[in-house]
């Protein structure tokens, strides 16, 4: 199919290749759009003179699926695609999900569980000589030893899971690039160490050097104290610019993870998302009803990279990385200006922005030289005071996008730190600006919890700062004469959430009215600082016992006291109030968060 990579031995013929440079196995549908790593990574090695094509979604059970484009010159490049195939396919109540957007049609089941290591021993039994190259989300954050909540057990590193040769983390254009160049030149595979922003297995301590060695994966099995270090050493190392080597004993191999790769410039931010992608899924995917996660990318721009925002749950720090890597605004005006010419555009850009909208410069100066400061944050609870919150550069940029013809809105959806907001000395420029411009009736805030205890443990701001931003919003929206809301997102059950803190949430919504219908309970994901938290009952960063909801019915209740307005919810909510000792707040008055009988339903 013209424009898009190979999929099939026809499309090779049609462009002329009896042999592809780099096979890429996906376990998403093959979706060309910059928002897709399978597309950013192919591209990019065809624009330095590679050919690439794409197996997506292949079935382990049909070796025809992995054969069907032929043996790779240089290798195969393995990913589960966006998401950890582990969370794509489970709820956290370990339930089977009903829908996977990353699929044609949202069927799910397309890709098996832990999609990297099946792929990649099933590339092993049928090309046992090719080089194997495991990258995306799910190598990334298991590329040591981790937690798995749905099997809750301690996890080898993939590499010793799965076999592959060498395994990318982080974003991985710097070191794919480096791969492949050395490749092309004949250098074995085995012989690629010293890359940043990769991984390997060495046969021991005495073939590394210049490395911190973390607690054994043994040890960690062993001992939920050692895990805990070794998460907290890894956590302090992902510094691109100073961080050290890292070295896990597993079984009588060593896992080794070298420092990250730097960051990108704004140069290579812009090569990356100036490379043609056709912007939408495969044609073959058009008769299974398309590929449902291109709908909220499709008319949306990736103006930067990474979060200094380092919540305790999320992954992007470790993945992304702190440092924020930015585009130049010529770049993101030669896409806003593209997508205004697309067939199905209505004038409405549906976001610009990345992990955090608002983080569109470096925490501080100093990140540049020394990155990021090791063992402390920019933000979270404790904001660094050093942290420069500034609006200017985005600011700028949505003004020059408004400007466009064709524009209609510019929206921002991909989430706004109210706490580095209230930073900024221009924020009043920036939320005038942006509830006058950028919001059509609500903004979606993360504020998470209300309990200053709980949102220590998550590494999010007070609840001050939260009731401070929602008194700055409402006041900009009266003097705009809009009638605008916040759409709060709330987490239950995050280690360090006892039943009492889920109760001082639950009043906090009723005083204000608040029904809200999104509730996330929280999922421990591999490579996360609360996903060890959960694992050991301990806060790595600070050595602390921690409390941990782990059974089923405490967590019902938790996410159950979040939503004590919905019926359903009554009897968890009443027993709940009841382990509590709050029976006041079971009656008809206004403070009461239920009533004492279910509503009689009239037939």
């Amino acid at each position: 199919m013209d424009g898009f990579l190979p999929v099939s031995r026809k499309d090779m013929e049609r462009s002329g290749f009896r042999q592809l440079d780099f096979i890429f196995v996906s376990g998403d549908a093959y979706v060309d759009h910059p928002s897709f790593g399978v597309a950013i990574i192919s591209r990019l090695l065809v624009s330095h003179g590679l050919s690439v094509g794409v197996i997506a979604q292949p079935n382990p059970q049909r070796s025809q699926d992995f054969t069907l484009l032929g043996e790779p010159r240089l290798g195969f490049l393995v990913s589960s695609g966006n998401l950890d195939s582990m969370l794509s396919a489970y709820t956290s109540k370990k339930r089977l999900r009903h829908f996977d957007e990353y699929s044609p049609g949202g069927k799910i089941g397309k890709r098996p569980p832990r999609a990297v290591a099946v792929y990649t021993k099933k590339l092993r039994e049928l090309f046992s000589d090719k080089p194997v190259i495991i990258g995306g989300i799910e190598a990334s954050l298991r590329r040591l030893a981790h937690y798995d909540y749905w099997d809750d057990s301690l996890h080898k590193s993939i590499l010793m899971e799965s076999g592959a040769d060498i395994l990318i983390y982080g974003m991985g254009e710097h070191a794919v690039l480096e791969i492949a160049a050395e490749l092309n030149r004949g250098v074995k595979i085995s012989d690629l160490q010293d890359i940043k922003g990769t991984a390997y297995v060495a046969p021991g301590f005495d073939y590394i050097y210049d490395y911190v060695k973390l607690p054994s994966y043994e040890d960690c099995l062993k001992d939920k104290k050692a895990f805990a270090e070794a998460v907290r050493i890894d956590y302090t190392e992902q510094n691109p610019i100073c961080g050290r080597r890292l070295a896990q004993e597993t079984e009588d191999k060593v896992v080794v993870v070298n420092p990250p790769a730097m960051p990108l410039t704004t140069e290579e931010m812009d090569e990356v998302y100036d490379l043609p992608y056709m912007r939408t899924y495969h044609p073959m995917y058009e008769k299974m009803g398309g590929v449902p996660a291109i709908k909220e990318v499709r008319f949306s721009v990736t103006a930067h990279r990474g979060c200094f925002g380092s919540c305790n749950f999320c992954a992007i720090h470790s993945h992304e990385g702190r440092i924020i890597q930015r585009r130049s605004d010529e770049s993101i005006l030669r896409e806003v200006k593209l997508l205004t010419e697309l067939p199905d555009f209505k004038g409405y850009i549906h976001d610009v922005g990345g992990p955090t909208a608002n983080f569109h410069r470096t925490s501080c100066d100093a990140q540049e030289k020394r990155g990021t400061c090791k063992g402390k944050s920019c933000l979270g609870s404790s904001p660094c005071k050093n942290l420069k919150a500034s609006h200017k550069e985005y600011l700028g940029l949505l003004r020059k996008i408004r400007a466009l013809p064709k524009i209609k809105k510019v929206f921002i959806r991909s989430g706004v730190r109210f706490d580095y907001l209230l930073k900024a000395a221009d924020d009043d420029e920036f939320l005038e600006e942006l509830s006058k411009y950028h919001v059509s009736g609500q903004l979606k805030i993360a504020p998470e919890h209300i309990s200053n205890r709980v949102l220590d443990a998550m590494g999010k701001s007070h609840r001050e700062v939260y009731l401070k931003f929602i008194e700055k919003f409402q006041k900009v929206n009266e003097r705009l004469g809009k009638k605008q809301y916040l759409v709060p997102y709330f987490m239950s059950s995050h280690p360090g959430a006892e039943l009492k803190d889920a109760l001082e949430l639950a009043i906090f919504l009723k005083e204000r009215n608040y029904h809200i219908k999104q509730v996330q309970d929280f999922i421990p994901t591999p490579g996360t600082i609360s996903t060890a938290m959960y694992y050991t009952g301990i806060n790595p960063l600070t050595g602390e016992k921690i409390y941990v909801a782990k059974t089923k019915e405490e967590k019902a209740m938790q996410r159950a006291l979040l939503q004590a307005w919905d019926e359903k919810n009554h009897a968890l909510v009443k027993k709940a109030l009841r382990i509590l000792h709050r029976e006041d707040l079971i009656g008809y008055g206004k403070n009461a968060l239920i009533p004492p009988k279910p509503k009689q339903k009239n037939y």
